[in-house]
């Protein structure tokens, strides 16, 4: 029940006449009675905060960087009205910085027995879910003297979804999936080992492709046409032991693994093979299986929201594991991890030998583009001692990925920006080549 300001200033006002005029208790207590008096009509009179009734509606998700709306819905069963200050409280990471006050904060006029809304726009700056907190109001009187108070929980939940910012990339890369597949005008010859259909034969076409059963039952020359394997499995694995917490630019190398993650299950997907997912640093994180292709974006994404870095060491062999149980059919694991020089020899190196004995292993690692502009620095004795620094980090992660290449991985080691479509270019090249 607190005094708002203009109680205060009335109070203040009225002392100095009474010092001026009548500096006695008599004045003091006339000036200070009547503004009691006055409060405590005014508090009388304001709508009870317990009473109302509040439910919530709007958006139960939004992708980071983009804004959502959750609408709160007063309802004033009492006989009074309600003049109102609300304050809608979420995580800190709701809003962006220095956009709270105005966000969080309405003035309501609600008449006896009617409903109003208030619509709190958020715009989150992490990824994962957002609980709403508690919803204040402060109900005034008349006069604007004296309020009352009171705080509702109304829970919702807001789940914010990885930005997708590698989505740019989908339609030429698709693009190039159907230049594999035959589906456009650019006829490319050799590629794939799954038989498509039978044609008639005609001048310069490979003699190994005719298909002698079916010209022995027609009367011209059939050849079988060929096009990329379809209905491969392709696993996404996640690393996300303390590696993957390394921050990057502004983010965790996870967001990075996550960004060229969906894109390649989006790709994969298009391309009519079978996408899961995996995340894992010493217990499974995330999972997801046996989802159809319309169905394997949002899975992926509804998974990967909620995900972050732990502060762990990997278990590599818990790794090599839980993939082997996790897919029996030879499959493209592709593996989101670092190339660090001790996690690898230590971690993934020993274990390599028995994924690279049943499935196609692709290692895909962020690299600091900061680590690249360190090496080309020059001009004094700190750049270049920088530059030195910076070579030798980079030949390390060099001698890393080519321990890894002498065991027959495919290895895209690029930055946060170059990575989604590196891995997205690594699986086509892999899928021409009738590697899966």
């Amino acid at each position: 029940m607190p005094l708002t300001g203009r109680a205060a200033l009335i109070a203040a006002l009225g002392s100095v006449p009474v010092g001026v005029l009548e500096p006695s208790w008599t004045g003091l207590l006339a000036v200070n009675g009547s503004l009691a008096l006055a409060c405590a009509c005014d508090f009388a009179l304001a709508a009870p905060v317990r009473r109302l009734l509040l439910t919530r509606s709007g958006d139960t998700s939004v992708r980071l960087g983009d804004t959502a709306d959750v609408t709160l819905t007063v309802t004033n069963p009492s006989r009074r009205l309600l003049r109102a200050r609300l304050r809608d409280a979420w995580p800190p990471s709701s809003w962006q910085p220095g956009t709270e006050l105005d966000s969080s904060r309405h003035r309501l006029t609600v008449p006896p027995g009617e409903r109003r809304r208030a619509t709190t726009r958020l715009r989150p700056t992490r990824r994962g879910d957002r609980q709403a907190d508690r919803v204040t109001i402060r109900s005034y009187g008349p006069l604007g003297l004296f309020s009352r108070q009171g705080t509702h929980r109304i829970p919702w939940t807001l789940r914010v979804l990885p930005p997708f910012t590698s989505r740019k990339h989908l339609p030429s890369k698709l693009a190039r999936l159907r230049e594999l597949d035959g589906r456009t005008s650019v006829l490319t010859r050799g590629e794939g080992t799954e038989f498509d259909s039978l044609r008639e034969y005609v001048p310069g076409d490979d003699t190994r492709s005719i298909d002698w059963r079916a010209t022995a039952r027609q009367s011209s020359v059939a050849v079988r046409t060929w096009r990329p394997e379809r209905d491969r499995r392709i696993l996404l694995v996640l690393d996300t032991g303390r590696t993957s917490a390394g921050r990057v630019g502004d983010a965790p190398r996870l967001d990075a693994s996550l960004d060229a993650a969906l894109l390649l299950g989006a790709l994969a997907s298009r391309a009519g093979d079978r996408v899961d997912l995996l995340a894992y640093d010493r217990r499974v994180r995330a999972l997801v299986q046996a989802k159809s292709a319309g169905d394997v974006l949002p899975a992926l994404v509804n998974a990967l929201a909620s995900l972050e870095p732990e502060l762990v060491e990997t278990d590599a062999r818990g790794l090599a594991a839980t993939v082997l149980r996790t897919t029996s059919r030879r499959s493209l694991v592709v593996l989101f991890t670092t190339l660090d020089a001790a996690p690898v020899e230590e971690g993934l190196l020993p274990v390599l030998p028995q994924l690279t004995s049943r499935h196609t292993v692709l290692v895909a690692s962020v690299a600091d583009p900061h680590i690249a502009a360190m090496a080309r620095a020059r001009g004094d004795v700190d750049a270049v001692y920088e530059a030195a620094a910076a070579a030798q980090a980079q030949r390390e992660r060099e001698r890393t990925a080519d321990q890894l290449r002498r065991h027959g991985v495919t290895v895209v080691d690029a930055t946060p920006d170059e990575l989604a479509p590196a891995v997205a270019d690594a699986y086509l090249a892999l899928k021409a080549a009738g590697r899966l």
